[in-house]
């Protein structure tokens, strides 16, 4: 699928403003300065320097704004985004003009290497939709005092990376079913609870391990779901709190 894929760029914001945003003096969190420059920059950047990408799609509830300070690209698009997360997947899936694979990331992941990509789309391509994973061991060999969501399979408990695919029509039914506990998705015993008691009991006392819980998953949801876990464990470190514009500020300079 080299040279396939149509990534999607999330660009959104809260309603109400982000807090850490407003607080770095702007009103739009992809727009947050980081090392001089708006954050969305960066993993715009990887995006379009990764031979696997082939156009980027950016989806905002601000396209004006967003748009001012992207590169001119022919391959870069910016589009008016829904209300929700899964609500703006929903319609670009019923968009005609959507072409599969799509790759799924956000404006705050600025440590996207062109690595992780390629790492992750390669093991995306044999599902309906992948979902990128760091484990709990990995990040915290790297920063032991890290602060993330993590839920716990088998011997193990993992945290998302902000790297999704979606790869045919069939993802369509994943992602209803994100839509419907979307409000949960920082709870992860929620998400779990939300797709059956035998599998959250599974999961939380480690009697499942990670490809057998993704297995689950996917045949409730009637496709084929592959839980990928990076190498890198930057991979799961967004930018959400001022703790984390300040270690991904660190990174970036070489000093974490």
């Amino acid at each position: 699928m080299s040279g396939g894929w149509t990534a999607v760029l999330l660009a959104g914001t809260r309603p109400g403003g982000d807090p850490l945003a407003r607080s770095l003096g702007t009103d739009l969190k992809p727009l947050l300065p980081l090392l001089g420059e708006p954050m969305i920059l960066r993993p715009l950047r990887t995006l379009l320097a990764s031979p696997e990408v082939a156009a980027v799609r950016v989806l905002t509830q601000q396209v004006e704004p967003i748009a001012a300070p992207l590169p001119v690209d022919g391959r870069v698009t910016v589009e008016p985004s829904a209300g929700t997360i899964a609500e703006t997947i929903l319609r670009l899936l019923d968009d005609p003009a959507t072409h599969y694979p799509l790759l799924v990331t956000t404006a705050d992941h600025a440590l996207l290497t062109p690595v992780m990509i390629a790492e992750f789309t390669a093991a995306a391509a044999r599902s309906d939709i992948a979902i990128g994973l760091v484990s709990r061991t990995a990040m915290r060999k790297r920063f032991p005092d890290a602060q993330r969501t993590w839920i716990p399979v088998g011997g193990e408990a993992y945290s998302g990376a902000n790297l999704f695919a979606l790869t045919s029509p069939a993802a369509r039914a994943g992602v209803m079913r994100w839509r419907a506990i979307e409000q949960d998705r920082k709870k992860g015993w929620r998400v779990l609870l939300q797709f059956g008691l035998p599998l959250f009991l599974g999961s939380v006392l480690r009697l499942r391990d990670l490809p057998r819980t993704a297995a689950a998953l996917g045949r409730k949801l009637g496709l084929r779901l592959e839980a990928i876990v990076l190498s890198d464990p930057l991979a799961a470190i967004d930018v959400d709190k001022p703790a984390d514009h300040a270690l991904v500020t660190a990174i970036l300079e070489g000093r974490a």
